[in-house]
């Protein structure tokens, strides 16, 4: 017996819709719309700046924010998220769930990839036992066990064939998958772009260039990439005419622009060059009163990662010592002033609530405060653990210029509070900095991490011995068993024990310095006043930016 579910999962997190008022407005040049005869336009090309560049066009591969956000807005999967934040069908008509919670039932809608094919239940299907199929080496393979989907884990392992996977095109508009526990947010995973369809024959056909240029992607959401190539500083689309819902897309189309410096930005946005950019440090100052400027709360945790199997880096005092020696306060308020929050902690502030609906983080402690005198004591029993008096590391960081100036301080805080300890800092594009760590070829990384659902396990999974994202290979044996049995063992169903054994991992990992917590995110942002309905969330793609209009 069937029941069709009609609801769907809040993803807890600050979302905003931005509509801001004029502070001079824009001139019809700037606009690249259509100007009626009451001087108004519509439609119109988005200018967006991003600080970093497009790492994968495959949803499957992509493991950043901006891959997401830019793949988001031309591939749709069954769901996607509204402006608040809650998971809403795209290309699932229907959604049947059994009484047990165990088998999803979804009817397609009607849509068309670029290329003119139908898209089908068989596109899910493909992309999905890719994600989960090793020799794809997906970063993201793990999360469809996350989702719960049936032989996810063992397919990941090697154990079973992709095709055994537990998602079956019963026909061309049916897909069902069989999951081997009830998830209580997988429809909200569903939005994710790692559980995006991709049409087989385009994607084989292209074999290792897809991706790589607008001939070689293909699309069935909101708009089509028409300027693009691998680390290219700009990324042009248009709006896709064959979107089951082009109706109701204002844009014509949307051009990214990678500038890294925020005076550098906010110079082609006041010359009406863009229409949305993110500020921090000086220019927050500068512009924080403009009826322009906004803060919105993100769910990224900025943390640093310390190598544990780089001499030294192995000993948890070193690690204390390194993780309390540092003020986040200061680096939060005065370095960076774009409403981030000091962060001792590893689950992020708003990201999930229990049943009562109280937040996780007021459920728990917190850990690794600042606190030089207590670096410096733990410091000191490391020097004679591990028989040395001065300690040199490397931090990587990416060439942002929030990264270098975080990094600059906490280089120098560091350095003053701990005796004999020294670090030297390397920047490098974000691509580079990434590839570095899925190496394990660095000492300190300077790292983030984004929520892609509403739970606290879209963290703790990160840190078990054998996970891919573990990138300072951290072990610790209580930890792997408390996240592993909440994960899919005997405390997944117990919805009270799973959120305390949660809690007590939290404690674990940050007890013993694994990582090294910095701060949340905040994002101050500008955005023209004749710009709205741009749409961030706290979790999953972080900003969606198909329901904007420029007027």
């Amino acid at each position: 017996m069937k029941k069709t579910k009609r609801f769907s999962l809040f993803i807890a997190g600050m979302t905003s819709m931005l509509v801001l008022a004029a502070c001079g407005g824009a001139s019809s040049e700037e606009t690249d719309g259509n100007v009626d005869a009451t001087g108004t336009t519509d439609g119109g090309v988005l200018n967006v700046q991003v600080d970093v560049e497009v790492a994968s066009m495959d949803p499957q591969m992509a493991t950043d924010g901006t891959s997401f956000e830019v793949i988001a807005n031309t591939i749709e999967g069954l769901y996607t998220l509204d402006e608040k934040g809650v998971a809403i069908p795209s290309l699932a008509e229907t959604t049947d769930v059994s009484e047990d919670g165990l088998t999803y039932t979804f009817t397609l809608k009607d849509a068309v990839w670029s290329n003119g094919t139908p898209v089908t239940a068989d596109d899910f299907v493909y992309a999905w036992q890719r994600l989960a199929d090793p020799d794809t080496a997906s970063e993201y393979y793990y999360i469809m066990g996350i989702a719960g989907v049936e032989n996810a884990n063992e397919i990941s392992a090697g154990e079973k064939a992709p095709d055994e996977l537990g998602a079956t095109a019963v026909d061309e508009k049916t897909l069902e998958v069989n999951l081997t526990h009830p998830v209580p947010f997988f429809e909200s995973l569903m939005a994710f772009p790692s559980f995006f369809p991709m049409n087989q024959e385009f994607f084989e056909e292209a074999g290792e260039n897809y991706g790589t240029s607008p001939d070689t992607l293909i699309a069935n959401g909101a708009f089509e990439i028409t300027s693009y190539e691998p680390a290219a500083t700009t990324i042009e689309l248009e709006k896709n005419p064959d979107y089951f819902d082009a109706e109701n897309i204002n844009l014509d189309g949307i051009k990214y622009q990678v500038i890294k410096d925020t005076q550098q930005a906010m110079l082609s946005y006041q010359n009406g060059d863009l229409d949305v950019v993110t500020l921090a440090g000086e220019q927050v100052d500068l512009f924080k009163e403009d009826p322009e400027f906004q803060t919105i709360q993100a769910g990224y945790l900025w943390y640093i990662s310390p190598n544990t199997k780089v001499p030294g880096l192995e000993n948890a005092n070193l690690r204390k010592a390194l993780s309390q020696a540092f003020d986040k306060d200061y680096i939060a308020e005065t370095v960076l002033k774009d409403g981030s929050v000091p962060a001792n902690y590893m689950i992020p502030d708003g990201l999930a609530v229990d049943a009562e609906g109280v937040d996780f983080r007021d459920t728990t402690g917190t850990y690794l405060e600042y606190d030089p005198a207590a670096a410096q004591e733990a410091l000191e029993v490391a020097k004679e653990e591990l028989g040395k008096d001065s300690f040199t590391f490397t931090m990587i960081i990416e060439d942002t210029e929030s990264s270098i100036n975080v990094a600059q301080v906490l280089k120098s805080q560091i350095e003053e509070n701990l005796e004999g300890v020294t670090i030297e800092i390397e920047q490098m594009p974000k691509k580079t900095r990434l590839d570095r760590m899925n190496t394990g070829d660095y000492e300190l990384g300077l790292t983030r991490w984004g929520p892609d659902y509403a739970d606290p396990m879209t963290y703790a999974d990160m840190f078990l011995t054998d996970s891919g994202n573990n990138k300072g290979y951290w072990s610790n044996e209580k930890y792997d068993e408390l996240v592993s049995s909440s994960l899919d063992g005997d405390l997944s169903l117990d919805v009270e024990g799973r959120w305390a054994a949660l809690q007590e991992a939290e404690s674990i990992i940050l007890e013993d310095a694994g990582i090294l917590p910095v701060y949340q995110k905040g994002n101050a942002v500008m955005i023209k006043s004749n710009v709205s309905g741009i749409d961030f969330h706290a979790v999953g793609v972080s900003r969606i930016l198909k329901n904007a209009v420029k007027e």
